[in-house]
């Protein structure tokens, strides 16, 4: 038998704090209960997770549900509820918001982890491989390329080049597990004739730090992103992510 929940005696603070912080209040109270969110989601049906359901318990008041249910990891925040909700309600804002609310003990020691190693000065990446490591590897497998396929005779992946035209940013997991996976993206930018460069200092595409909810800690990415490209005196940036 399913267990009754009384609600008699909710608190809503959690409910009125996204309200506040969502703008326009988030359509929160706006609700069809349609399932188009449900419907349209990746992670639905994932250890129970359902958007709308989650959506229910904010209006509910569950506080203490909300805030201790492993659903809001589980959201990607891609934002495919948003747009398929006839009453543009923003769910994944609301994951967003919800995973501040947890101690950093408490996130998931994947994303945590990679958002740690991503702000450490002595990492910069979300793999923690060393500088040394990463300019080997590019070098390695840029070699090996051009031995295996003479006819790329030109290819290049520079580094620090200053003035290049376009940064290039790389996902960490590529050349830590994969590095052959970054050939075929340096043979479509030699194809095409841009002239780019990656940076030997905090080259990783992935905020791992926007996942966990900080405002601080994947704002200080993005800022340390940006004054390396400035530094390199790059025009545009390509983010592989």
């Amino acid at each position: 038998m399913s267990e009754v929940i009384d609600l008699t005696d909710k608190k809503t603070a959690f409910r009125d704090r996204l309200k506040a912080y969502i703008p326009g209040g988030g359509n929160l109270d706006f609700c069809l209960t349609c399932g188009a969110c449900a419907s349209g989601c990746p992670a639905s049906g994932m250890e129970g997770f359902d958007p709308r359901k989650f959506l229910r318990m904010v209006l509910l008041g569950m506080d203490e549900e909300i805030l201790n249910t492993p659903w809001v990891w589980l959201c990607t925040m891609c934002q495919r509820c948003k747009y398929a909700c006839p009453m543009d309600i923003d769910i994944g804002r609301m994951i967003y918001y919800t995973r501040q609310q947890w101690p950093h003990d408490k996130v998931p020691k994947g994303i945590q982890k990679s958002c740690d190693l991503t702000l450490d000065p002595n990492k910069g990446n979300s793999t923690g491989l060393p500088k040394v490591l990463w300019l080997e590897i590019v070098q390695d497998t840029l070699n090996e390329a051009l031995e295996a396929e003479p006819s790329w005779e030109g290819l290049q992946a520079p580094m620090d080049k200053k003035g290049a035209e376009y940064y290039l940013n790389q996902n960490a997991k590529e050349p830590t597990a994969e590095p052959d996976e970054m050939v075929p993206l340096w043979k479509i930018l030699h194809t095409v004739g841009i002239d780019w460069t990656y940076s030997s200092e905090f080259w990783d595409a992935t905020n791992y730090c926007m996942f966990t909810g900080k405002d601080e800690d994947w704002k200080k990415v993005l800022e340390t992103q940006v004054k390396v490209i400035e530094e390199l005196g790059c025009k545009y940036y390509i983010n592989t992510e």
